[in-house]
């Protein structure tokens, strides 16, 4: 799924209006339909609603949701922002239809005080949507403060108001802060990003019939990863294969007191389809591998304690390092070894990024289309301090063109940056994948689906969709907090069952 601009989402309705024959006002009573079809399910019980509006074309979706919802038998109040005598047309059209219904109170306001929210009700944002190219002031700036204070469950209509879909949003105290924001046809750049969290809570994206022949057609640099775009990239298995036809996977991994990382990685390296998984370890890890996976071959190292040495390399067709493997001297020559004996599907996580971190020219050296997995301070170790995750997004696209690489910046919605410099954001997961080892699992699903026979740029979309999907389907069995790395390998199985079906999260 395509992330437009805000420049791109107008060009959308007035394309879908002109090609369509279809009047603007009724591409918003299709946008304002669709919301109400979601607010009932998102606030069951609820029958009361203020309606905050600006003048443009965001206050005339929230005229319009008014005049549904009061049909629907809702009490409906509609503050009226009056910051400006002008208005949009179809602000004044929805307006009329509004006040000819008579069902809701409206109510202009010169002063954000006049506003009083209902108990128990839900307040509809609808203020200023995605064509702002200043801070809120005034009474908007005033509104919004009012809105954030009252302390109701507030839903955004297209955008938190106050909010820069493709920008940071510098002043935050303008901004309102939504407990859900529906938003039309296509997900906004800015709710990608951590800074927002807090104002778009979360988010769904509403098919509001935008004309199918636009958004092909359109240049675009960000993606949302939806199990649309996956399913035609996905591989079945024949009735003559064989273990040997669906890869040889190495991961070099584990340290004293760090075997639990190798045991995950390779667990979930196995769970995803590779044929055959070697697991190269210090000595110390010989029988806890074996024991807690007996699926996998043990190679060891000379060392007890630290992997040291490179084992020979032909049998495999995917590599992961990292996962638990220290920085110990020793072990910082062997990555510089893999970097220089594998030709290709190499996954770089943990300590093998930290190692990278302080040596950074070895970044130039690593084989096309390697697979580095930083979490935020990762890979600000890797490269440079950032202030801002759009400022850390921006290094990273330049880095992965730089030296072809793929670099998964893992986050909320972890972002697949790839050499063309195209970003792929995931639309799976939640907070229950905070804990440790949850990196772990992830390297082992990537080099899994390396060994599979997946291309590195798809298998780390599909990875990351995997190992999200997996914690989604987790958490309706077990609470977020007793989650655990582990619980991610038991699910991935069903991941990948509604992966195959063509099922959404």
């Amino acid at each position: 799924m395509k992330i437009l601009s805000a420049p791109q989402i107008r060009e959308a309705d007035q394309y879908t209006i002109s090609h369509e024959r279809i009047p603007s006002l009724d591409l918003m009573e299709r946008a304002a339909a669709a919301c109400v079809q979601a607010i009932p399910r998102l606030a069951p019980g609820v029958s009361q609603a203020a309606i905050v509006c600006g003048k443009g074309n965001n206050g005339g979706d929230g005229l319009a949701v008014a005049r549904l919802l009061a049909d629907r038998g809702y009490k409906v109040q509609v503050y009226i922002l009056d910051y400006t005598p002008a208005a949009s047309d179809d602000f004044a059209a929805n307006l009329a239809r509004l006040s000819a219904q008579g069902k809701a109170a409206i109510t202009y306001v010169g002063s954000a005080a006049d506003m009083i929210l209902p108990d128990g009700g839900i307040v509809i944002d609808a203020i200023l949507g995605t064509g702002i190219n200043k801070p809120a002031q005034g009474l908007i700036a005033d509104a919004i403060k009012l809105i954030n204070s009252s302390g109701r469950r507030i839903i955004s209509i297209d955008v938190p108001s106050g909010l820069r879909t493709d920008e940071p949003t510098m002043q935050k105290d303008e901004v309102v802060k939504a407990w859900r924001t529906l938003t039309f046809q296509q997900p906004k750049l800015a709710f990608m990003f951590p800074e927002s969290g807090a104002y778009t809570g979360e988010f769904e994206v509403l098919d509001i019939g935008i004309d199918s022949s636009f958004i092909p057609e359109s240049d675009c640099t960000y993606f949302y990863v939806s199990v649309a775009t996956l399913l035609p990239l996905l591989k079945g298995r024949t009735k003559f294969s064989h273990k040997g036809t669906y890869g040889h996977a190495l991961l070099l991994a584990g340290s004293y007191g760090k075997m639990g990382a190798a045991v995950l990685s390779a667990s979930a390296a196995l769970h995803c389809g590779a044929g055959l998984l070697t697991v190269h370890l210090p000595a110390c890890g010989y029988q806890i591998m074996q024991t807690a996976l007996p699926e996998a071959m043990v190679s060891i190292d000379r060392e007890e304690e630290h992997i040291s040495t490179l084992p020979d390399m032909n049998p495999y067709t995917a590599v992961g390092i990292g996962p638990g493997i220290g920085t110990d001297p020793a072990t910082a020559q062997l990555v510089k070894q893999v970097i220089q004996a594998v030709s290709g599907k190499l996954v770089v996580d943990a300590d093998a990024l930290n190692i990278l971190s302080e040596h950074k020219t070895w970044l130039e050296f690593l084989p096309p289309l390697t697979i580095l997995t930083p979490h935020p301070k990762e890979f600000d170790r890797l490269t440079q301090k950032h202030d801002s995750s759009w400022a850390r997004l921006e290094t990273a696209q330049k880095l992965a063109m730089k030296n072809n690489l793929v670099i998964v910046l893992k986050g909320a919605h972890t972002a697949t940056v790839l050499p063309d410099g195209s970003v792929w954001f995931n639309s799976t997961g939640n907070p229950a994948l905070a804990k440790g080892g949850s990196g772990d699992v992830l390297t082992g699903i990537l080099a899994g689906l390396l060994a599979r026979g997946y291309e590195p740029a798809v298998a780390a979309c599909l990875g990351m969709y995997l190992h999200g999907l997996a914690a989604d389907i987790g958490v309706e069995r077990i609470h977020t907090e007793s989650f655990l790395a582990s619980d991610v390998i038991h699910h991935i199985s069903d991941a990948m069952r509604q992966i195959y079906n063509g099922k959404t999260s």
